[in-house]
């Protein structure tokens, strides 16, 4: 079925799942946030949706290239300095938001918001684990 209404839910169903893990990126004053997060995960949903309901034949290729993309995007997040290595979490979050964005995209609710709560259970813990 492709109504305007279900494309809409799962466009804003990815911008509010890649919106939360964005939050939280900010809370911990990371350079790639909510802006950065959800047009990653707002514009791999599109692609999804692209592939599902108009180029059905390609979609696994259109996510493949998608999960490339922004692997080249997140290792730009990645620094090395001083002995050091910073932004991994960072870049996997993009990444993340991506795949998330892809699965909103082909229909996959629900095992999309358990993605997002065990990843920011997750991203928490390092804040957790200052505090004690």
């Amino acid at each position: 079925m492709n109504t305007f209404l279900e494309q809409a839910v799962r466009m804003a169903l990815a911008a509010a799942l890649c919106g939360f893990i964005g939050i939280e990126r900010e809370k911990c004053h990371k350079p790639a946030g909510l802006r950065t997060h959800v047009i990653v995960g707002i514009g791999s949903a599109l692609a999804a949706m692209l592939g599902v309901y108009y180029f059905y034949s390609e979609t696994a290729r259109i996510m493949a290239a998608v999960i490339t993309g922004l692997g080249f995007l997140g290792a730009g997040s990645i620094i090395w300095s001083h002995r050091s290595v910073h932004g991994l979490t960072t870049a996997a979050s993009i990444w993340s938001s991506a795949v998330l964005g892809l699965a909103v995209g082909i229909g996959a609710y629900w095992l999309s918001i358990l993605f997002t709560v065990i990843a920011l259970l997750f991203l928490r813990i390092k804040r957790i684990e200052r505090k004690l």
